[in-house]
């Protein structure tokens, strides 16, 4: 007899196979809805079984046991044998072993580069392959891993099909992970009684309605809720919110082994967003990679000034936030200082004067420096 995670793999071809099928029009948006709903719940009854346990084995969906170190985490995506291991040891001096043949990486290899006072740890991913999402060569294990970083390189061969980092997409989506993408706008408050309410706050041209809305929720078994859509989105979109366990992590590709590539190829990759290209192993394009990773993880660096001391410049304070308080910057150093919190000098880009007296709510820009002055007991 077939295993449970085949039966459902079979039910998922039997709903994709349909789809493909289903002309995509107004008139379809509402049965259409209702496979991708079905679709989405068996897919994560396949990843994380029934009711969201674990199914499998007790390694499925968990990432590698990878102690979390540094101011943030980017991590190595990739096919085996495109030179993610070389690049770990160009960026981090950390040496991964590197071979001409395939799966040279069997775990997880982490190091840590330094750039602008930020301490960046780099987790080379063993190589990934299609069907990796379903557990294909230890897949689950690799983008379980991803999914806790703040950042993915996904790491291409310039000289092999683009479609690879098609592949690479849909093994990512699969598992849960939305690249470059924020959380949809959409707010749902579940409610004991009076049925699904549904409001938009801007139209819907992407396929959403009530009807739809109502379908899925049904589909997920959700009979009172109000909800309300802030932004245009699609009915995956929905789903997702729906769900509540998607992980939206920027992403960059990184185009390796441009040295074996002509200039014409090179200009025609150079037309795609979001990538760097570089040869790990020639070290070429490494200070664009960083810039860039730099950029992507919306780092800024805040600098201390110790009553009466000079300010550290050698140990900035990494904050993450575009937008960060005082209050945050604090909260980063020790939980425990707000709780004798009066205010702060500030002196830098933040600062309408040097220094500015400021309270727990001012934002900070990247460089800035802060006294830290407490409350008199």
């Amino acid at each position: 007899m077939p295993d449970e995670s085949s039966t459902i793999e079979a039910k998922i071809a039997t709903l994709e196979a349909e789809m493909a099928r289903t002309q995509k029009n107004k008139a379809t948006n509402y049965h259409l809805g209702t496979l991708k709903a079905k679709i989405a719940k068996l897919k994560s009854e396949l990843l994380n079984g029934p009711g969201g346990k674990s199914a499998g084995s007790k390694d499925a969906g968990r990432g590698f046991e990878v102690t979390k170190s540094g101011d943030t985490r980017i991590g190595l995506v990739g096919f085996p044998s495109v030179g993610k291991s070389t690049l770990l040891t160009s960026l981090t001096g950390t040496r991964s072993e590197a071979a001409a043949y395939e799966f040279t990486t069997l775990t997880c290899i982490p190091g840590t580069m330094k750039y602008k006072g930020a301490r960046i740890q780099v987790l080379d991913l063993p190589g990934i392959i299609e069907g990796a999402a379903g557990g294909r060569g230890r897949g689950r294990q690799v983008i379980g891993t991803a999914r806790t970083c703040n950042l993915i390189l996904i790491v291409l061969d310039a000289g092999k099909p683009v479609t690879h980092k098609k592949i690479i997409e849909a093994e990512l989506f699969g598992f849960g992970i939305r690249i470059n993408q924020t959380p949809p706008n959409v707010k749902i408050v579940i409610k004991t009684s009076g049925g699904v309410g549904y409001q938009e706050a801007v139209p819907q041209t992407r396929g959403m309605n009530a009807d739809v809305a109502r379908l899925i929720c049904k589909e997920y078994k959700i009979s009172c809720a109000e909800l309300i859509l802030r932004e245009d989105i699609t009915s995956d979109q929905f789903i997702d919110v729906i769900e509540g366990n998607r992980s939206y992590i920027p992403v960059l590709y990184v185009m390796n082994k441009i040295d074996a590539i002509t200039i014409e190829e090179l200009d025609i990759l150079d037309q795609m967003p979001n990538y760097v290209p570089i040869s790990s192993q020639h070290k070429w394009g490494l200070d664009e990679l960083m810039e860039e990773i730099w950029e992507r993880c919306n780092m800024i660096r805040i600098y201390t000034k110790p009553q009466g001391q000079t300010p550290d410049y050698d140990e900035p304070v990494i904050l993450h936030d575009k937008n960060p308080s005082i209050e945050e910057f604090c909260n980063r150093l020790h939980r425990g200082i707000m709780e004798t919190f009066n205010y702060a000098w500030v002196w830098g880009k933040s600062a309408k004067h040097q220094p500015q007296r400021c309270g727990k709510e001012h934002i900070l820009e990247d460089e800035d420096i802060v006294q830290i002055v407490k409350r008199v007991a």
